[in-house]
């Protein structure tokens, strides 16, 4: 049995999370072969890892818990701005001018987010950092408080993607000086790929890994079927989907992963205006487009976090359109005029709605 993951509050995140991802594991039955599922839980990045496995015979269970939670550690040793002695942070107050040699991982993660920034047109940008740090929703917090528009100005003089060179011979990135790299959108998705890549590695015929929302799928359960996850409704209850009421959409997911990235979790109000936590680098302002959520399914989790992001800051019509051109499946979620939610969703998003 899949169950919907309670969250639990972890006293030091070890990630700044830009988007509240409310993707949870429906709760459905597996027949007779539920017993043969395994479920492992376990504490990351500020929020919590699960698994849901099909082990091959003679496993040990506590040797594929201490590898998942392992893959998650790694990742956040490397690419979390919260803690100072990552991989990540040291990159970030590297003295101006000079080539930083990354690890693999990082180095790999860090150039495809470049590669996606300048595929964007610069609404991704992996070093949006100083921004989202100024706007509050970093691990240098300030006042809920909208900044003037000489700190905007500030912190956008630090922001440009383009500024950061490679060396793919030496696994090197050269930091030019006050550049704040912040891969929060990015790298817990990878992270959840890394999990998926031990447990192939490990024999695991089937298994539904999730991180903090994000999910990818392998195989199928026991009885034959596809893993389901539900979308939340935005605005429904915090915690597990127990009511039909909170479920927006059903999605069955075979070897393919879903991340989903909310406002309505993570936002300020000031002055009655409402402060999204997605910041547009092009303009060092949050986003003012009327979306609740965006759901991605990609084939692989790091894609479908980063392009979460990146629809959110294209909007819903020309991210539909950058969808389009590169066959994205994507489903927003939008707040309509008289309260409702309104759904727009690309043709590869609705074939893998649960019928």
């Amino acid at each position: 049995m899949i169950r919907a993951v309670a969250r639990r509050a972890v006293a030091r995140p070890a990630f700044v999370v830009p988007a509240v991802l409310v993707l949870l594991a429906l709760m459905v039955s597996s027949g007779a072969g539920a017993k043969d599922v395994r479920r492992f839980e376990g504490d990351t990045m500020g929020t919590t890892w699960s698994v849901n496995a099909v082990l091959p015979d003679g496993a040990d269970d506590r040797a594929i818990e201490a590898g998942i939670q392992a893959e998650v550690d790694r990742v956040v040793a490397q690419m979390s701005t919260y803690e100072h002695d990552s991989d990540l942070s040291r990159f970030n107050r590297a003295p101006a001018g000079t080539w930083q040699t990354l690890p693999p991982e990082f180095y790999g993660v860090l150039r495809y987010a470049l590669g996606l920034a300048k595929d964007s047109g610069g609404a991704y940008d992996p070093t949006v950092g100083p921004l989202v740090n100024l706007w509050g929703f970093g691990p240098d917090k300030r006042p809920r408080e909208a900044p003037t528009a000489a700190e905007i100005a500030a912190a956008r003089a630090r922001v440009g993607w383009d500024r950061i060179r490679l060396d793919d011979a030496g696994h090197r990135a050269w930091q030019p000086g006050g550049i704040y790299v912040d891969l929060s959108s990015v790298a817990k998705g990878f992270g959840v790929d890394q999990v998926a890549r031990f447990l192939d590695a490990s024999g695991v015929a089937a298994y539904l890994v999730e991180v903090g929302g994000e999910l990818r799928a392998h195989g199928r359960k026991p009885d034959g079927t596809p893993w389901h996850v539900g979308i939340e409704r935005p605005g429904a209850a915090s915690g597990a989907l127990d009511s039909p009421d909170e479920v927006e959409r059903i999605v069955s997911l075979t070897d393919r992963a879903i991340a989903t990235s909310g406002d309505y979790r993570h936002y300020f109000e000031t002055g009655g205006k409402f402060y999204s936590h997605h910041i547009d680098p092009r303009t060092g302002f949050p986003v003012a487009h009327r979306i609740a959520s965006v759901s991605i399914i990609a084939d692989d989790c790091m894609h479908a976090d980063s392009l979460g992001t990146t629809m959110t800051v294209l909007g819903p019509d020309e991210g539909m359109a950058y969808a389009r051109r590169h066959d994205i499946a994507v489903l927003f979620i939008l707040y309509g005029e008289d309260g409702k939610f309104i759904e727009r969703m690309s043709p590869g998003f609705s074939k893998a709605l649960h019928p």
